[in-house]
């Protein structure tokens, strides 16, 4: 009784964590956010037909691209790194903010002028075909 009741309080003192499976908005890409070296990155795992042609000027293979780079914890539920916008073909300053245990909020400025925000919400379902 007294280690389940040690158990159900560590996993409500866990951190949140940004590591997982992300679904864009309008659900054209699921991102693979993973520990990279001592930071995190946010690789395509699938992207719809529409996000391959969207972004066939950035990059020519967009599934296994790593839009998130260098990633790190700067305060509880907050990560800074870096962000490739491949419909642009541009890297950015990439802000990320855990809004919600299942919905993150990603940021990207490039040159503090061009910035933009979306909400990424968990994806723990099997990949689409």
């Amino acid at each position: 009784m007294a280690m389940s009741m040690l158990l159900a309080l560590a996993l409500l003192q866990a951190e949140p964590s940004i590591e997982g499976r992300w679904r864009s908005p309008g659900g054209n890409s699921i991102i693979d956010v993973a520990p990279c070296g001592e930071a995190f990155c946010g690789t395509v795992a699938w992207a719809s037909e529409k996000a391959k042609q969207d972004t066939r000027k950035g990059t020519e293979q967009l599934i296994g691209t790593q839009l998130l780079t260098g990633i790190r914890e700067t305060k509880p539920g907050r990560w800074q790194g870096r962000i490739f916008l491949p419909d642009r073909n541009m890297r950015a300053t990439a802000k990320l903010q855990l809004i919600a245990p299942d919905l993150l909020k990603v940021s990207g400025c490039a040159a503090r002028i061009l910035c933009s925000s979306q909400i990424w919400r968990r994806y723990d379902e099997p990949l689409p075909e």
